[in-house]
């Protein structure tokens, strides 16, 4: 979610102050005037005291603070703002026939486009994870540390597929975030964004919310036809910004990429979704390795289970992923003799709920390698 400075920004602030200011003056305006008579003196009943930290619904809340506290000044050091620069060179200013002897210049005037996001470093060296699209197409990508140094950065690898990317920075001694296991994260625990949303102003900003869902498919943000996406939902507030940035559980560890958000105004509007941080990283690890990304296909088109695609296997529950049909006539699902109809439960003996979740399975493969694939099938599983 690239971002530009705009003045609504300013606009905003302005009539914070003004409400504000509003208050206090408004609240002379209705003071009584003196007069000559004489004036009581009103003595104030004495306040009570401040509760004390022993008490113990405060030391909870005292104890949860510290909590945040501590993990926001573990992990900001490691978050990174990313400014990147896409120079177009193409002719972008089309002029009528004939006019364009006379403005040669205008035609060719190449257009600068600029944008920001976030990202967070994993490695003292300087290897730095955050998303395809923050960096994507980008001539010039700018780094700037927590402690304010800046670093030209090298685009070393990209995933639109999972919307992932790795970039390096020459530097040695970095502060590191430290990986957390996504799949052991459950709805309802906290979660803290970090991230720099709405750009530089709001650099390094932290907020916190709860994990409030998993497994979540957006249709709308698929980049390519293969996409994968096993988004972990928080309403921890994400803006135009954060993508790149981590989402952290409550002991400090990234259990997400934050990536997108769901809202008709294009601002925080309580949801937000990250990147599982165990799909990110069998991504960066490949990135790292050879500068792209080897993944294996089944070669299907699938949709989640229904009432009557459980019907008809005999499933109790609604679960599974079916098979829609193959998308080439090599498919590997059709080699394997899996057929359209059938229900996938499982891969390699991990069960698989929906969509997103066989998605994911595959993705951890690599091209030849052998899958155990469940299928439930009329007449039986197979």
């Amino acid at each position: 979610m690239p971002v530009r400075t705009r003045d609504w920004l300013k606009f905003g602030t302005l009539v914070a102050i003004a409400f504000v200011f509003g208050l206090a003056f408004a609240s002379t305006l209705n003071l009584p005037k003196k007069s000559g008579a004489a004036e009581t003196v009103v003595v104030p009943a004495p306040q009570p005291a401040a509760l004390e930290l022993s008490a113990p619904a405060l030391r909870a809340a005292s104890d949860w603070s510290d909590a945040f506290v501590a993990i926001a000044e573990h992990v900001k050091p490691a978050v990174v703002f990313i400014r990147s620069q896409h120079v177009e060179r193409g002719d972008n200013q089309r002029l009528p026939p004939g006019f364009q002897d006379f403005f040669p210049n205008l035609r060719r005037r190449p257009q600068v486009e600029q944008g920001s996001g976030s990202g967070f470093i994993v490695s003292a060296d300087g290897f730095i994870l955050t998303n395809n699209h923050v960096v994507a197409g980008a001539d010039k990508v700018t780094v700037r540390l927590y402690d304010k140094r800046e670093f030209i950065a090298k685009v070393v690898g990209t995933d639109p597929n999972t919307d992932v990317a790795v970039i390096k920075i020459d530097a040695r001694g970095l502060p590191t975030a430290g990986f957390g296991n996504s799949d052991s994260t459950r709805v309802g625990e906290w979660a803290l964004a970090i991230g720099n949303p709405l750009g530089e102003a709001f650099a390094f900003t932290v907020t916190a919310g709860i994990v409030s869902a998993k497994g979540r498919l957006l249709q709308g943000l698929q980049q390519t036809r293969y996409s994968i996406q096993d988004f972990i939902q928080t309403d921890a507030a994400i803006n135009p910004g954060n993508s790149g940035g981590p989402l952290v559980n409550i002991r400090g560890q990234v259990v997400g990429i934050n990536s997108a958000i769901a809202s008709e105004t294009g601002f925080y509007a309580g949801y937000g979704f990250a990147i599982p941080i165990n799909l990110a990283r069998t991504v960066m690890d490949q990135l790292v390795k050879t500068g792209h990304v080897e993944r294996a296909v089944m070669g299907v088109s699938i949709h989640d289970a229904r009432q009557e695609d459980a019907d008809a296997v005999g499933l109790k529950q609604i679960t599974g992923v079916v098979v829609d049909s193959y998308t080439s006539d090599d498919s590997p699902a059709k080699k394997a003799g899996i057929q359209p109809g059938d229900v996938i439960v499982a891969v390699d003996g991990q069960p698989v709920d929906n969509t997103p979740q066989l998605q994911q399975r595959v993705a951890f493969k690599k091209p030849g390698d052998a899958v155990d694939v469940t299928v439930l099938r009329q007449g039986g599983e197979k």
